[in-house]
């Protein structure tokens, strides 16, 4: 059950719905107010996964928050995300953020558990991660014995994302999306392309897995590829 005043960070995992911890329906299903980030269309894929679970009546909180570079807008709408929801909670109402994947793994959770530590009680469920999804969809082992595993980011510089993929023995790419091009002529030059596989929208509907070298430009629209896009990237076989 979810408790009054308490504020969930609920991981929703990566997409497919069965995917859910026992916990996460618990507390979504509890709730007073669930909250959760919307893109620029005014959908959200975490409460599209979380759907079926959502009660009738239940007060909804979408929160719109700016996918740009600069730092300020995205600032901006987490603290009257913030001030919002802890109006919530003064008020004894218990309220649920849902997050794709796991809430503090990359997740918009963490910018509002940064603002409201301290002043109210906080419970993180922790999710199904993307990376552990892509390991499982794929068969390609994210790490073993004494191997060095690098979580990137596509936004690095080139420079930095080859440095950072020319140390790894495993590796997972993520926030693809835009930088798709930028990413396959790195890995390309670092004689990885063929070592890589993409997945866009890993365990969901429109889950699509192909090996680097076979993928299509063709398939690449002016906004890259598809925004939830991890490559998994291993330099050698394990033994």
């Amino acid at each position: 059950m979810a408790k009054e005043e308490t504020l969930y960070g609920v991981g929703v995992g990566p997409g497919d719905p069965k995917l859910m911890t026992i916990r996460a329906g618990e507390v979504i299903r509890a709730a007073d107010v669930l909250a959760y980030p919307v893109n620029g269309a005014g959908t959200s894929r975490a409460r599209a996964i979380a759907s079926a679970l959502i009660p009738a009546g239940v007060t909804e909180m979408p929160i719109h928050i700016p996918m740009r570079s600069e730092r300020e807008p995205a600032r901006a709408a987490y603290d009257a995300a913030a001030q919002a929801i802890s109006d919530h909670l003064k008020a004894g109402r218990s309220v649920a953020y849902l997050c794709v994947g796991d809430p503090l793994f990359y997740g918009s959770f963490m910018y509002l558990s940064a603002r409201l530590k301290g002043a109210h009680k906080i419970e993180v469920i922790p999710g199904v991660a993307s990376l552990s999804a892509c390991a499982a969809q794929t068969l390609v082992p994210l790490a073993g014995r004494d191997d060095v595993l690098s979580v990137v980011p596509a936004t690095l510089g080139e420079d930095e994302l080859k440095s950072a993929l020319a140390a790894a023995d495993s590796m997972a790419i993520i926030k693809v999306g835009r930088h798709f091009a930028k990413v396959r002529a790195v890995l390309r030059a670092l004689g990885l392309e063929g070592r890589a596989t993409i997945l866009e929208s890993a365990t969901g509907e429109s889950e699509r897995i192909t090996t680097l070298d076979k993928f299509s430009d063709e398939t690449i629209g002016e906004e890259g590829a598809h925004y939830f896009s991890t490559i998994l990237v291993r330099r050698k076989e394990l033994s």
